[in-house]
Parts: structure tokens; sequence; C-alpha cells
């Protein structure tokens, strides 16, 4: 894992693939066949399950756990404590259990402690407020906030509020809904 800083009380599977340029914080865990892209952040008590997806210039804060069945595209923020699902059925003792995939889209960011229940995909460039939980799809470009989440708005690449479809920060015209 050339150009890769991996602090030394993470423990990092010798099969996961780890790109160019990504650091790896304090007691991070990543399992075997996870793949990070180059320029990424995985922050103090980060958990990657095996065969999670990670794209380039992802930033995962600290303590996020990123369970097998989740793939997360590029320049994706995933704040503080944001928890994903992956077991729609979950109970201790079920033989037949079966993952459902989640998709977090290129850009998209994840307010901290905000829930992702597993079976969803959060649109390119969507925005979820912190503390929110995700029980459907979310479209591109939607803000959502609340338990469960819902829209109240669109946002810009940039991050900033655009409801009128052009961002007034950076002049950014969004796509139609």
């Amino acid at each position: 894992m050339k150009d890769v800083f991996i602090h030394e009380t993470a423990n990092v599977s010798p099969r996961a693939q780890i790109g160019a340029g990504t650091k790896v914080w304090m007691n991070v865990q990543i399992r075997e066949d996870a793949q990070i892209g180059a320029g990424c952040i995985i922050s103090k008590d980060a958990y990657i399950d095996h065969a999670v997806r990670v794209g380039a210039g992802v930033k995962i804060q600290n303590g996020v756990s990123v369970y097998h069945g989740v793939t997360i595209e590029d320049e994706v923020f995933v704040g503080p404590n944001v928890a994903f699902t992956n077991d729609y059925y979950p109970r201790a003792q079920n033989p037949d259990w079966q993952v459902r995939a989640t998709l977090i889209e290129k850009g998209a960011s994840l307010g901290a402690n905000s829930t992702i229940v597993c079976g969803h995909t959060v649109g390119t460039y969507a925005m979820v407020g912190a503390g929110s939980v995700v029980t459907k799809n979310v479209a591109p470009y939607a803000l959502v906030v609340g338990n469960p989440a819902r829209p109240i708005g669109r946002v810009c690449r940039c991050g900033a509020r655009a409801d009128n479809g052009a961002c007034a920060a950076c002049g950014f015209k969004l796509p139609p809904e």
C-alpha cells in the first residue's frame, strides 16, 4: 500500500486494498477484501467490514461502522457516528439472514448520528441532516431531515441550499427534479 498512512493502532487486513494518499487513523479496523479509494480519510474508531467499497476522496469520521453491503461512491462525507445497517430483519440467531445493499452516491453528505437503513440509495450530492433516519431512497440534491427523514429542500454540490434550482453561492444550476 504505497503512499498510505496507517496509524500503528489500526488493524488493516493484508487483503484490503487502499488507494494512495489515504490516511487510516487510530483504532480503525479494515477487513479483508475491502476496497478504499485514493485520498480518503478514515477517522478514529471506524470499522470497515469485509468487501465494502469506498470511492476516492471520501471522509469517514469518528465512530462510523460501514457494514458489508454498503457502497460509498467518490467524495462522500460520512459524519461522526453515522449508523449503517445491512439486515432488514435482524435477529441474533438467524442462519438465513440476507444482506440488503445500500448505495451512497457521489458527493452525498451524511450528517452526524444519522442512520441509513439498509436497502436504500442516497442520491448524488444529497444531504442527510444530523440525527436523521433514512427509511427510503433520497433523491439527488435533496436535503432530508427528521425521523423518518423527509425532504425539506434541495442542496447544491457545494453544500449550499438551492431551493429555486440555482445556487446563490456558486451559480450551479441543479438538474430538474
